[in-house]
């Protein structure tokens, strides 16, 4: 199977089905029908057009099947045939197949060699399938792109490869790791004296990192079609920030009154929903911001921005949450 999009460069023959129904021009309605029932399953399962040739089998007009059921019996195929047949030539592509769909919206076409002879049909399940496939494909590279690995890097590589790829991202993921533990220690007594912020800490980092994905994951679509600028940059920091402060106050809130209710400190429910309404809107700029400044250096944000993101939204979170608990408790 070829990677990526070069499938869509194979001839249009290779994906053309051989079963199609072919009429003669000089058939009356009956005759046609009659035809039909003796070929039966030879016809193929689904039949949108009944094609009509001439002697030499040349491709003619082609037929509806509503218009040959609803036509009387004694009525000759060429007076009720469509005479002005779109049609694809064997020499084209699975993408020029694709752009045949999108421009003339017909369900099905004739594949057919220089001498209008047809050689096989496609329908419009082609469109479908490669539409969904290139959709599918595109989903499973933001989903190895948001880690810091594409996924044709490591899709066919040996062992060690793989890991010259993957293991960077990790080193990233370690050291901010540990930059976060070493954070935390710095509040040792703040945890010690409130324990109920080590309950709710996995709870915060979480948030932290779903709302920097999601504002990142949205930074890099936006990006892929527009060429940022300042006034770009603010136009879509406002509209992420409303979104994102709406997310933090309803987080913030949930979580504040679970603390509260659990624990039965009002102080310490506050604390921890105003640190993550602020960890949230701290996570959201971070989720724009980054991709955009990788974009604007030249770098290639859909790989560098994951990692760094997130590093970025822990130490964010995990310095707003212990300071604002060490700041009020």
């Amino acid at each position: 199977m070829l990677s990526g999009n070069e499938h869509l460069l194979e001839p249009i023959t290779s994906v053309a089905k051989t079963e199609f129904a072919t009429l003669h021009r000089d058939c009356t309605v009956a005759e046609a029908l009659e035809l039909v029932r003796r070929k039966g399953r030879k016809l193929g399962d689904k039949v949108l057009y009944f094609y009509v040739v001439d002697d030499d089998e040349r491709l003619v007009g082609v037929l509806p099947t509503r218009r040959l059921l609803t036509s009387p019996p004694e009525t000759g195929l060429s007076h009720i045939m469509v005479r002005k047949v779109l049609s694809i030539p064997d020499t084209a592509t699975v993408m020029e197949g694709c752009e045949a769909f999108v421009m003339h919206k017909l369900l099905a076409f004739p594949v057919v060699d220089s001498s209008r002879h047809i050689v096989g049909v496609v329908d419009v399940g082609l469109l479908a399938d490669e539409a969904f496939d290139i959709a599918e494909r595109e989903e499973t590279n933001a989903v190895f792109e948001s880690i810091g690995v594409r996924i044709s890097q490591v899709r066919d590589a040996g062992p060690w490869r793989a890991f010259t790829f993957r293991f960077p991202w990790l080193l990233a993921t370690i050291a901010s790791g540990t930059a976060c533990a070493v954070l935390a220690g710095w509040f040792e007594m703040t945890l010690a004296e409130s324990l109920i912020l080590a309950f709710f800490l996995t709870l915060v980092l979480g948030l932290g990192e779903s709302v920097a994905v999601q504002s990142m994951a949205l930074a890099i679509q936006a990006l892929r079609s527009t060429e940022p600028s300042i006034a770009w940059y603010v136009r879509r920091l406002g509209r992420e920030g409303l979104s994102v402060i709406l997310l933090g106050v309803s987080c913030g809130l949930i979580v504040g009154l679970i603390a509260w209710a659990w624990r039965g400190t009002a102080l310490e429910g506050f604390v921890i929903g105003a640190s993550i309404f602020l960890a949230l809107g701290m996570a959201g700029f971070l989720g724009l911001s980054v991709p955009s400044l990788l974009h604007a250096l030249k770098l290639d944000p859909k790989v560098a921005a994951g990692p760094l993101t997130l590093a970025l939204a822990d130490l964010s979170t995990l310095l707003i949450y212990f300071s604002l608990a060490a700041l009020l408790l």
